[in-house]
């Protein structure tokens, strides 16, 4: 079972959330909070696989807690009423692996979840995409730097690394670029690690910055 925390301000907003998510056989709500202080708390105590985080909530915010629930364990979502949010970008930089609008159809709000879980970034969505595209600064030093971060992969792990960047999961690398789905995974693991990067969302973000694509 994938166990998800959902933290939204709104209680009719969080069971609504449960209520699609619960109708899935393989997801179970473990917890809810109202805020980023008891999305942290919870994180920290029922250690959930993925949390769907609220951006804008009064008190503690989800951009605010973001970094401290990521460094618990735990896959985030940021969860948001806009399809452009000024503010998303930046919990994406500290390691939520992208967002959903809650307006989100059910179908997908499981399968969103289960992709997370499974590892994988929410770069396929038109709108996520679009997000980090418009919200990467491209200026001459940010591109220059994020160019030499870049510099110690090999032209496989590169190429990888942009195919990741433009929301294609292992399996359609692998296709695209005629190799084993196993040895994608494997080149993305060391591009990470060569990166110091937490998830697929930094490392396409790098390649936004250093307008690769």
């Amino acid at each position: 079972m994938i166990r998800v925390v959902v933290v939204d301000d709104e209680q009719l907003v969080r069971a609504g959330l449960r209520l699609i998510l619960e109708a899935a056989e393989d997801i179970t709500v473990v917890g809810e909070a109202a805020d980023g202080a008891g999305a942290l708390e919870q994180a920290q105590r029922l250690r959930p696989d993925v949390v769907l985080l609220d951006v804008r909530m009064p008190g503690v915010d989800g951009l605010t807690v973001a970094p401290d629930v990521v460094a618990v364990g735990p896959k985030v979502i940021m969860l948001t009423t806009f399809d452009l949010d000024e503010y998303v970008h930046r919990a994406l930089r500290a390691g939520a692996v992208g967002f959903l609008l809650k307006d989100t159809p059910p179908r997908e709000l499981a399968a969103a979840v289960r992709t997370v879980a499974a590892g994988n970034a929410m770069l396929a969505p038109t709108v996520t995409r679009r997000l980090i595209s418009s919200f990467a600064e491209r200026g001459p030093a940010r591109r220059d730097a994020a160019r030499e971060r870049l510099a110690p992969l090999t032209e496989r792990e590169l190429a990888i690394v942009r195919e990741v960047a433009r929301g294609h999961g292992n399996a359609e690398i692998a296709r695209r670029l005629t190799m084993s789905e196993a040895t994608v995974k494997a080149h993305v693991s060391r591009a990470l690690a060569k990166l110091h990067a937490g998830n697929r969302v930094q490392l396409a973000i790098l390649v936004y910055d250093a307008d690769l694509l």
